[in-house]
């Protein structure tokens, strides 16, 4: 599975297990909304700063989103 994709699935699934909405995740992550959901979907590539941002807004080791 492309790594792009990998990472977007596994945002998606520990931002449904948090109950959290994509608003108020970007809200904690410091980021828009529309840019979290186009790396949900797999059609924006991240950074490395977003993907330090979105780790630790949903309390996670960065590695655990490129698993």
């Amino acid at each position: 599975m492309d790594v792009i994709i990998l990472f977007g699935k596994n945002v998606r699934a520990l931002r449904d297990e948090a109950g959290l909405s994509q608003e108020e995740l970007a809200f904690r992550a410091g980021m828009k909304r529309t840019y979290l959901s186009d790396l949900e979907r797999g059609t924006r590539n991240p950074t490395v700063r977003a993907l330090g941002r979105l780790a630790a807004a949903l309390n996670v080791p960065p590695a655990r989103l490129l698993q």
